[in-house]
């Protein structure tokens, strides 16, 4: 692996640098940051977003590697990786309510969409005027994708759109979303798919906000009613959306896995162990607390040097491994891990949230939103199934309706 950014890299830093230092005030303490936005809530950050990024998209940093008519600058990956390790360092709304939408929809869009679809959404897209979600997920369909059952059924010029997604991340403030619909049952259920692009704004749309755990309302349902799609909203061939929609989640899977750490590390657990007094004196001294501690360190470490063979592979204009499945594995489960840990650290006060709880309570909130995280862009289960398959050689699992035509597949009834 090389560690060390070459000629062309470096300068690119010392400019982007320089660039977030007249555009924005260095990160405060993770602590000050957390009250605020407990103090202010989610309008106050989704009006942060926007303005962000709106300025990066006006100096071209907001999609680096994308071409210059299409809102980049035409830039590498590797530049892409540099701007964000600099922008970390910033007190700036980095990714927020536009990650799902420039990290999945719009690539997906800008593969297979037509020239007009490009020219009217990426932009506005780009520079935070329009919000995108994804709507694959069903209550039915569990983590396999391709066993959905939204029907588009074609009429003229349109399609008719039926069924029900859910699960799906800021569809209550998205303005467009990306839908997989099945367009043909009598085929295998990879086959009968199709990818559009609808308004989310559109009557015939309905969304219902999900209550989770942590108090959140992140995710929600979605209800279509004879929604009425044109023809040239579809993204790839009828009968096509599979292929589709692999472009879509192997972007979903670099973005869910590539965040390194799940918000939460080893970092804020020592600093919670010297705050805290148990039955025998510090947290930090007791003997088990440090075991934990090293042990997650260890695991950190393990993360951050898979990241640098991605990194390394991308300054050599490589194509990275399997970093991005593995990665999410272990993202997910260590912030689970960890923040269960800590609140059982906490004792009592583990039972508080908010401001009056150690750490401002993002222990608790760790552990209450972990588990979606370990869902979303993939099951552990999946990623394994990937892992073992692609990368280790392993048999596929037995797919017993793989070649069945859908409406013919045993339904588990």
């Amino acid at each position: 692996m090389d560690f060390e950014d070459t000629p062309e890299e470096a300068a690119f830093r010392a400019e982007a640098h320089k660039w977030l230092s007249a555009h924005a005030k260095p990160r405060r303490k993770r602590e000050d940051r957390d009250l605020e936005e407990m103090e202010n809530g989610a309008s106050v950050d989704m009006a942060a977003s926007k303005a962000w990024q709106k300025e990066k998209a006006k100096a071209g940093y907001a999609r680096i590697t994308w071409p210059k008519g299409m809102g980049g600058m035409g830039g590498t990956p590797m530049q892409s990786i540099i701007f964000g390790q600099e922008e970390s360092k910033f007190d700036v709304a980095t990714g927020g309510p536009f990650a799902i939408g420039l990290g999945m929809c719009i690539p997906t869009l800008m593969a297979y969409g037509n020239e007009e679809a490009k020219k009217r959404y990426v932009w506005p897209a780009v520079q935070g005027d329009e919000i995108w979600c994804q709507l694959f997920s069903e209550p039915a369909g569990g983590s396999d994708v391709a066993g959905l059952r939204t029907k588009a059924e074609k009429d003229g010029d349109e399609w008719v759109i039926n069924g029900q997604k859910i699960w799906t991340t800021g569809a209550q403030f998205s303005d467009y979303g990306i839908l997989l619909t099945r367009t043909d049952p009598n085929v295998p259920k990879h086959k009968g798919l199709t990818m559009f692009y609808i308004d989310m704004h559109d009557p015939a749309v309905e969304v219902r906000p999900i209550k989770q755990a942590s108090g959140g309302s992140g995710f929600n349902e979605v209800f279509f009613t004879n929604l009425r799609v044109k023809d040239s909203q579809r993204l790839g061939e009828v009968g096509q959306g599979w292929q589709v929609a692999l472009t879509t989640l192997m972007h979903e899977r670099l973005a869910v896995g590539g965040g390194q750490g799940g918000g939460i590390d080893s970092k804020e657990l020592m600093r919670l162990a010297r705050t805290l007094e148990l039955e025998d004196g510090p947290a930090l001294k007791n003997a088990a607390v440090r075991e934990k501690i090293a042990d997650w360190y260890v695991r950190e470490a393990g993360l951050k040097y898979t990241t640098y063979r991605t990194m390394t592979a991308l300054s050599q204009g490589k194509q990275p491994g399997p970093e991005a499945s593995i990665a999410k594995i272990v993202v997910a489960s260590k912030l689970q891990d960890v923040s269960a840990f800590a609140t059982e650290l906490e004792g009592e006060a583990g039972a508080l949230q908010g401001a009056d709880a150690p750490a401002h309570g993002m222990f608790q909130m760790g552990w209450l939103s972990a588990p979606g995280l370990r869902i979303a862009g993939g099951t552990d289960e999946i990623l394994r199934n990937i892992i073992a398959e692609r990368v280790l050689g392993l048999p596929q699992d037995i797919r017993v309706d793989k070649d069945v035509p859908f409406n013919k597949a045993p339904t588990g009834r």
